[in-house]
């Protein structure tokens, strides 16, 4: 705990000149250039600052600084390196010659603040009844993937779901870096790690996915889905880990089941692609898309079920809610709205009556049932 507290230190006097941008809750993301070259993302906009560090000699030890803090060193062989501050932010770096102008490090901010799913609602990141219509899905064990690019909300939505899943149920999460904090007491939190300098010792999503369905799982969520990982996970959805979640980098749903299936071959599993493509249906049904408005608004934009293959052996996608736009004359009150398709959702068919007869008359209607009746 000692060494902590000091390291927390020695890194705050090693980041003095962004310490400003740090401490901001406004700010999402610190982007060092160079050492006279930084940028920062605060509500969604990219603004260059006037802060600077002394020299390349003085920036790049505070690099090394933090990445110390994961054993790791600028005079590793290694171009592209992981790490993160003690508080939990994710931090990137790449040096030369990935990086031609020299050393640049990324910090992703660790939110202090615990979105709920009440407060994303509130931010207007989706709609009473679409929060209502997830909260069922995850209650009745669906296996769903929250998509979006780059800082579309997507770990927040994720961290916000958590809190349907029944207290009694036992999850463990994978992740390449901490940074899901989910709702839950009853969590297996795992973390890779890299190679030693001689390639030795690392563990990857794929090592602990394995490892994972021997701690006795009710549920499974990888905090980002990104190589042939996808396999073992589409495996362990198919064959009684329902509930499972996970997050990844798509521009819509159908990219996402698309990604899935060539991530999945990155597994080198000699499988013909009707049967891959065939899992992958069975293994997820709800894809949730986020996206990121003009302004930095992060939105829900697509909820979409997955549905058996088609005849032609391609994905079936049905859009249950969508993002739709009222034009008006004035620009300034254009809006958006994720509005129910007219589709009647398979979920339906999952719940039991209890669960049908709390839904709200918004809902029984996208269910296809009668009103509730009023006494």
């Amino acid at each position: 705990m000692i060494s902590q507290k000091i390291f927390e230190t020695t890194i705050r006097h090693y980041l003095a000149p962004i310490i400003e941008y740090l401490d901001d809750p406004g700010v999402a993301e610190v982007m060092v250039n160079r050492f006279d070259e930084i940028y920062i993302e605060k509500n969604g906009e990219l603004i260059k600052t006037p802060a600077r560090f002394v020299d390349l000699e003085h920036y790049e030890a505070a690099t090394n600084n933090i990445l110390q803090f994961t054993r790791q060193s600028l005079n590793s062989d290694k171009t592209l390196m992981d790490a993160r501050l003690p508080d939990g932010s994710r931090v990137h770096v790449a040096k030369s010659p990935c990086a031609r102008r020299g050393t640049v490090m990324t910090i992703r901010k660790f939110s202090k603040e615990m979105l709920d799913i009440d407060w994303l609602v509130e931010l207007g990141t989706l709609t009473p009844e679409a929060k209502d219509f997830i909260r069922l899905a995850v209650e009745g064990e669906m296996n769903l993937l929250v998509t979006g690019g780059t800082s579309s909300g997507k770990t927040s939505l994720l961290n916000a779901l958590s809190v349907f899943i029944p207290s009694e149920q036992r999850i463990v999460v994978i992740e390449d870096s901490a940074e899901l904090q989910l709702q839950k007491e009853h969590i297996v939190s795992m973390e890779t790690k890299a190679p030693d300098r001689f390639g030795h010792g690392g563990v990857s999503i794929r090592d602990l996915f394995r490892s994972s369905l021997r701690l006795r799982p009710d549920r499974i969520i990888i905090g980002e889905v990104r190589g042939g990982e996808a396999l073992d996970m589409i495996q362990a959805m198919t064959s009684g880990h329902g509930g499972s979640m996970g997050t990844l980098h798509a521009n819509n749903p159908m990219d996402a089941m698309n990604r899935l299936e060539t991530m999945a071959m990155m597994a080198k599993v000699d499988l013909p692609l009707v049967a891959l493509r065939g899992q992958v249906a069975s293994a997820i049904d709800l894809v949730i898309q986020m996206s990121r408005q003009e302004g930095g608004k992060r939105m829900v934009t697509q909820i979409s079920e997955i549905g058996s293959l088609g005849e032609n052996g391609r994905h079936v996608l049905r859009d249950i809610y969508r993002l739709e736009s009222s034009k008006s004359d004035d620009p300034q009150n254009n809006s958006h709205k994720l509005a129910w398709t007219g589709e009647r959702p398979e979920l339906a068919d999952r719940l039991n009556y209890k669960q049908l007869d709390q839904c709200g008359d918004a809902l029984r209607k996208v269910f296809g049932l009668a009103a509730a009746e009023t006494t």
